[in-house]
């Protein structure tokens, strides 16, 4: 009986641990693409005072 508790415990710690992995690759994912949306917003005003700047020499 003492073995199927550490092996019911040992279930659940990896169903667990593959719980929280799962977690964390989603919101992963959510901040990568939140990062390149900022990343491109950033680069397009770099890119638009650029040219202004240029059209005003």
């Amino acid at each position: 009986m003492l073995i199927d508790e550490k092996a019911q415990i040992s279930a659940e710690m990896v169903l667990l641990i593959g719980a929280i992995l799962v977690i964390v690759l989603v919101a992963g994912s959510y901040v990568f693409d939140i990062s390149q949306s900022v990343a491109g917003n950033i680069s397009s005003v770099i890119d638009t005072a650029r040219d202004s700047t240029i059209n005003k020499m």
